[in-house]
């Protein structure tokens, strides 16, 4: 009888933090590259009212390719890449947190929900700012009509002042309009939604490793298990949070300022359907970045291992 194998969980005492750090930026700034694009399409499938503008995820994606080029579906990608701090102050948080609710628990679960929480929280107060403005400069384009902030033509000029120029324009109208409260758009449906989504994912990805684990040959690497329950953990955790998720995306891209309001006037205008808008494009882009980042995040912590621990582990 095959006995139950137990995946190994490299923790904070057993990192090389300098290495641990170095690598960290360069996994998470691959990641934000490869699954930006379907980002911005998540985006603008949940601000367009109805079916407005696009059919679904992969008219959205011929049709800016079409109008816009391969440009258009990194539209504002340069700002957005400012979340590299946030990703380093996510994965912090939640190792500390972890360590520190171990004194008091052994129970993985707990450990994985309050550590996911407490690291989104410290995270989402760093990104945003950068996400309401990224987001403003996303629907440039062709979803620009559904914007309160359109760019200005004199930015048009020059490709460095293009960029710059651009992400300039939109922050003035931003601070013109709102104040420093209008970068801030969005906060509380922001904490609803990835909060709940960051507890919800680790649990459930160390559960999917576990059973995996349970069914898989006894010389199957851990790193492939792992790979595959990424994505389980994500698509579980999209679809329990994706209705704030749309929310959250009226609020930051419209200005509204309640909550409660936008999510009632989604019901009324488009049904219970309309809280699944950009459902697909958001499980799209999590299943590629769950692997990536999964084999990236357990890569990078093996590789992080004091030197006087290497030999002690077996995966």
């Amino acid at each position: 009888m095959q006995q139950k194998r137990n995946i190994q969980i490299i923790e904070w005492e057993d990192l090389d933090k300098r290495k641990f750090y170095s690598f960290g930026v360069f996994m998470t700034m691959t990641i934000r590259a490869t699954v930006y694009p379907a980002t911005l399409i998540r985006t603008r499938l949940q601000v367009q009212r109805g079916k407005s503008l696009y059919s679904g995820t992969f008219d959205a994606f011929f049709k800016i390719l079409r109008s816009e080029g391969v440009r258009g579906l990194y539209r504002g990608f340069m700002v957005n890449t400012f979340t590299l701090i946030s990703g380093q102050a996510y994965i912090t948080t939640y190792e500390l947190v972890r360590k520190y609710v171990s004194q008091y628990s052994e129970d993985n679960t707990v450990k994985s929900l309050v550590a996911g929480g407490s690291a989104s929280l410290v995270a989402q107060s760093i990104t945003v700012p950068i996400d309401v403005i990224s987001q403003q400069l996303m629907m440039q384009g062709q979803g620009e009509h559904l914007t309160r902030f359109r760019l200005s033509c004199n930015t048009e000029t020059g490709k460095s002042k293009k960029v710059f120029g651009q992400t300039r324009n939109i922050m003035s109208q931003i601070f013109a309009a709102d104040g420093f409260r209008g970068f801030y758009r969005g906060y509380v449906a922001s904490l609803l939604t990835y909060i709940p989504n960051s507890a919800v994912w680790w649990p459930f990805y160390h559960f999917y490793a576990e059973q995996l684990s349970k069914l898989a040959p006894s010389d199957c690497p851990h790193l492939i298990l792992q790979a595959m329950a990424g994505p389980l953990a994500a698509a579980t955790a999209s679809t329990v949070t994706n209705p704030m998720d749309v929310v959250r995306a009226r609020v930051q891209v419209e200005g509204r300022t309640s909550v409660i309001e936008t999510f009632r006037q989604l019901i009324k205008e488009e049904g219970c359907w309309g809280l699944t808008k950009g459902l697909s494009a958001r499980i799209i882009s999590s299943t590629p970045t769950a692997i990536v980042m999964v084999v990236g995040y357990e890569t990078l912590k093996k590789l992080s291992l004091r030197p006087e621990l290497v030999d002690s582990r077996h995966w």
